[in-house]
């Protein structure tokens, strides 16, 4: 991530309450959107990984419908559930995280860590190592 927008700047946005010791956020849709948006403009996008695991976009591109496969992850891609690069998965940890995970590559329903992370535990909520 190469910035990070200040908090101060988010928090204008917010409507900040307390019930019961408890604080509580809250915001319109389309500027929780933008909120995301902007911390998603951070993250690096591997253009050339992006674009070929995602031909529609990079047809999408060409026909000037984005600038760039970053512009696409930041607007759509990222609500879509793809991912800006590929993501290198500790598969010892992965599995030991993730049991269900050993069991499918121990029955052979699974062809590895990485495989399954890309297909299903991203989209599932799943880390791919302890850094994250």
């Amino acid at each position: 991530m190469s910035y990070v927008p200040p908090f101060n700047h988010f928090k204008r946005k917010m409507r900040v309450s307390a019930a019961n010791g408890t604080q509580r956020v809250q915001m319109d849709y389309e500027d929780f959107l933008g909120f995301v948006k902007l911390l998603l403009r951070g993250v690096e996008v591997d253009e050339v990984w992006y674009l070929k695991q995602n031909p529609d976009v990079a047809e999408a591109i060409a026909k000037g419908a984005y600038r760039s496969g970053k512009h696409h992850f930041v607007e759509d891609g990222y609500f879509e559930g793809r991912v800006p690069y590929e993501f290198k998965v500790d598969e010892p940890w992965y599995t030991k995280t993730y049991p269900d995970v050993a069991l499918g590559l121990k029955d052979g329903a699974l062809e590895s860590a990485q495989k399954h992370f890309t297909s299903h535990g991203y989209i599932e909520g799943r880390l791919p190592s302890a850094e994250y």
